[in-house]
């Protein structure tokens, strides 16, 4: 038998409080549903694809700088005592026809919370054979790592390869290996892998070329010796995609002095790092960093006391 109406209405939210105990009783995801991001520049499309995190100490910016760091961070409502977790994001340029992936993350190279950028892609229905072009920022394994497998195969099996091409002169030569510090050194080795696999693909291009549909390269040596950016532009609106000049943001803005123990070239990272944030002041860029957190797309601004580096505001339409 049915219940009347005035019952039933006064079960209903005994039965929902029943569902939702039910529901309750699931075990915690305990990560993120695929880390993508979409935005329009004019008519191309970009998608911020997440790689993961890794943490870092305090210390890459020197143990000079470890208390001011500190209090930076603490007041960005950071950690402060052991390592502090840096972003890692890859761009999917959707330009004139062609899919451009700018920077590949690390591979299996740097540990569980890396190298999410295949199931990422996958998420949005993009496969590795999809990408007509992976174009570099630089060779470091965490933009770089996701090139080739553990043994040595290109995981990219169709695409072609844009490195800059002083980066590429530098990496690909064994001789350069004590100009980079201690810890960088394994680079040379994975050149020869990444060289080998992507052999008869690899497209080199000097600095302010247009390397594909509106992506143009600009030169920003100093991080590596030929770390480069990437200008995305189409009709008016533009943006900067400018890998690795920060990896802390709130410390970097802050302190675009400090360069990082990876740097090859310190003073000239530093150079490069404020001639960067100058021109996207001036120009008003949009701005998108390898090392910003996911999305990783803001504005630079500047005032009396510095550097600022404004998030974007997440957009639900494009």
């Amino acid at each position: 038998m049915s219940l009347p109406r005035r019952h039933a209405i006064l079960a209903a939210p005994l039965l929902l409080a029943a569902s939702g105990a039910a529901r309750a009783a699931q075990p915690p995801v305990g990560r993120q549903v695929a880390s993508l991001y979409r935005t329009r520049i004019g008519d191309i499309e970009v998608t911020a694809v997440s790689d993961g995190t890794i943490a870092l100490p305090p210390g890459v910016f020197g143990e000079a700088n470890l208390a001011e760091a500190r209090r930076i961070l603490a007041e960005n409502f950071q950690p402060t005592e052991g390592p502090v977790p840096c972003a890692l994001n890859t761009f999917l340029v959707n330009s004139g026809g062609r899919l451009s992936l700018i920077d590949t993350g690390s591979g299996d190279a740097l540990g569980p919370t890396m190298g999410q950028l295949p199931a990422n892609l996958a998420a949005m229905g993009v496969t590795p054979a999809m990408v007509d072009s992976v174009v570099l920022t630089h060779m470091h394994r965490d933009h770089a790592g996701g090139l080739c497998s553990r043994e040595g195969a290109a995981l990219f099996p169709t695409s072609e390869l844009v490195i800059p091409e002083v980066e590429a002169a530098f990496w690909f030569d064994e001789s350069n290996i004590n100009r980079v510090p201690q810890g960088s050194r394994g680079g040379f080795a994975y050149a020869k892998q990444v060289e080998a696999a992507y052999r008869g693909r690899i497209r080199r291009v000097p600095g302010g070329r247009e390397v594909n549909p509106g992506i143009t390269s600009v030169d920003a040596f100093g991080h590596t010796p030929g770390h480069t950016i990437y200008r995305i532009a189409s009709g008016p609106a533009q943006l900067l995609v400018f890998g690795d000049m920060v990896h802390f943001p709130a410390l970097q803005t802050r302190h675009p002095e400090w360069g990082i123990a990876f740097d090859v070239d310190a003073a000239a990272a530093v150079a490069t790092r404020r001639r960067v944030f100058d021109m996207a002041v001036a120009d008003r860029l949009l701005v998108a960093g390898m090392h910003m957190d996911f999305p990783g797309f803001g504005r630079m601004r500047r005032d009396a006391a510095g550097y600022h580096l404004v998030s974007a505001p997440w957009r639900p339409f494009l």
